[in-house]
Formats: structure tokens, sequence, C-alpha cells
């Protein structure tokens, strides 16, 4: 669902337009084609992606699949926010909890699809657009790339398979950017198992023609290039002692005591987030790690989106950031003191109109 926590223009694209399919020798080729508004993902969108893969799965012509983003400036922004929000604010939900259901059931497709699946995670690629690209077999990213999962800031916890993505991460590197939402460039997302491949932005287009013509291993040599440095492997010491700690409190105690500059601007990053979303964050990310597939973290995440929907903190969130854009969120509650265990379990329960139904997530 996540959200670039920008403010979008809705363009003037069908629904028939927003995703554009056409295969092209050996490849099928996915366009998603909202550029106005960052190709914000809509349901109407994933049914399209999925009715798609499940035509190439069954097309011997189709020998790969390739994704990627219209306009200058990325892949995808996230789910369309603003449209989960007039549905939760008008219609209590059931419209959001549809979209989520054929999300996930989607981000699962993507990782078991059976053809190479090349995903071009060029500019901007944060909460569902992660979702369509990082479970993909084959994930790259360029010198423009940042990926994030920045849902703590609107109210909300990571989900499309985001808690699964970031809990494999080496050390506690994942629990720091599902918590504080921070995007990362081409390196650290190979770092953190984001991506596969780095390929100079310019090159996308050649590299897109040469899969018409020769499979996937063979095309990616020709283009594939060291990554430029990152940033997280040098902060792995403070960030893997801190995001250690038994609860977000402690977290933020340890980043405030450690010493780093770095980790002092993480704590307070961490305490203009909603505290609610935060620890449950904490709490899926944990439990994520766990789980032995992703599509039981896909059912754990359906669960923990549903319940956000029943609490104030995603609504206040969303008009903060998007609809009002003061930035200045009222959180409820608005202490991490004042979040309770209770609560956060409260977020892990069955919702009631039923659990996400996925074949290996009984």
């Amino acid at each position: 669902m996540s959200d670039s926590v920008t403010d979008r223009v809705t363009d003037s694209v069908t629904d028939d337009d927003a995703v554009l399919t056409r295969t092209e020798g050996r490849a099928g080729h996915l366009t998603l084609n909202r550029p106005r508004a960052l190709n914000a993902l809509t349901h109407p969108m994933v049914t399209r992606i999925a009715e798609a893969l499940i035509a190439w799965e069954r097309d011997p012509a189709v020998q790969a699949v390739v994704i990627g983003g219209a306009g200058e400036r990325g892949l995808c922004a996230g789910g369309d926010i603003r449209m989960i929000h007039r549905d939760v604010t008008s219609g209590g939900g059931a419209a959001s909890r549809a979209f989520w259901r054929d999300e996930y059931t989607l981000n699962a497709r993507i990782a078991r699809y059976p053809k190479p699946y090349v995903a071009l995670m060029d500019g901007i690629v944060m909460g569902g657009g992660v979702g369509v690209s990082a479970h993909g077999g084959v994930r790259i990213v360029t010198e423009r790339s940042r990926v994030a999962m920045p849902e703590t800031t609107i109210g909300f916890v990571p989900d499309v398979g985001g808690t699964y993505l970031l809990s494999r991460a080496p050390g506690e590197l994942g629990t720091h950017l599902a918590l504080t939402g921070a995007s990362v460039g081409a390196a650290d997302a190979l770092l953190c198992g984001l991506a596969d491949h780095v390929v100079p932005s310019g090159l996308l287009p050649a590299l897109t023609r040469d899969l018409a013509a020769d499979p996937v291993p063979d095309v990616l040599p020709r283009y594939a290039v060291d990554a430029p440095a990152g940033t997280l492997d040098g902060q792995r010491e403070w960030i893997d002692h801190c995001y250690a700690a038994d609860n977000v409190e402690e977290i933020v105690d340890r980043l405030m005591a450690v010493g780093e500059p770095a980790a002092k601007e993480t704590a307070e990053t961490l305490l203009a987030k909603s505290p609610t979303a935060l620890k449950v964050t904490l709490a899926a990310v944990r439990g994520a790690r766990a789980l032995d597939s992703l599509e039981r973290v896909l059912k754990q995440e359906y669960r923990v989106s549903c319940a956000a929907l029943a609490r104030p903190d995603f609504v206040e969130g969303v008009r903060a950031q998007v609809i009002d854009k003061d930035r200045c969120p009222r959180w409820t509650p608005a202490a991490l003191a004042e979040v309770t265990d209770a609560q956060v379990a409260g977020f892990f329960a069955p919702p009631a109109d039923g659990d996400l139904r996925l074949a290996d997530a009984p």
C-alpha cells in the first residue's frame, strides 16, 4: 500500500491504460503508466498485472517478463493512498481490504513466477512499488534508484511482503529501514537483499531491446556494473547494536547514547513517527523473521493492514503528509510509553471478514 509520502496529482490515464502490456520477441513487457501520479498502484492496475502474468505463464513464446515505469521519476511510489484514505473515511475500508487481498496475492505470484521476472527499479521505488519488483527473480537498480518502505511516516506498517524482505537483510539493517522508512540507493539495496544487479539508467533501453532476442543470463553481463559506494555497511556497528534492543523505547535510548551523530538523528526521526506504527512494525519484522515463507508473512501483513484501517493513525498520517500537508500529525497515543503490548497484539488478530488465503499460508 505504501506511498512515498509526497502529494501526487491524479492523472487522466484510464484504468485500461494505467498498465501497458506488449510482447517484443521473447519478452512480455509491463509498463506502469500513471507518470503524473508516480505510477501509484490502483486495484485495476493490480488486476491487469496479474492477468498478464497468468497469460504469459501459459504462453511458450514469452520467455521472460519485464516490468518498468512510465515517466522520468521512477518505477512506482506505492499504492494510491488518497484512494485508500477516501475509502476508509467514507466507505469503511472494504475496498481497501479487497485491494490488499489482490495485491498481496500478486506479490506472492511474482515471487513464485516460473519465468524470469525482470524488474527495472529505476528512480523511486517505494511501498507497493517494492512489492511488484523486489520479489522478482531479476531485480535491477540504477544510480537513480531510491528504494524504501516509508509506511511509519503515515501511521502505517510495511506491507506487500516488505517485512519478509527486510527481516532477511543482514543484521538489523532491515529493522532500521522498516522503522525509519529511510530510502536506500543501489549499493545498499544490494546489501539488504532488495536488488541483484546495477545497470546505468541510460543503458536500460538497450538492455530491454536485447531481452527481446536473447535469454536474460546472456543479456545481463553486457550491462551490469559494480555498485557505487553505499552508506549502511559503514553504519552496521551502531545499527546492529541499537536495533537489537527488546523494544522501541530501548532502541531510541541506545541511538541517543551510542555517540554517533547519525544515530542521534535517527532517534529524532523515530520520535516523529507514529508510536503505534513503530511498535507494530518492530513486532511485524521480528514475527516475519520467524515465519518460513513469503505467503505466511503476507498473511500476517494482511492482518496488520486491516487492523490499521480501524486505528486513527493512518487517517491522521495521510492527512498530515498528503491532504493538509502541515507535516504535524497528532498521533494516538502520542508517546511510545502509552502504546501497550495488548494494543500491539491486537494488530495480529484475524480480521473479522477472514484471513488472506494463499496456497502456502494455512
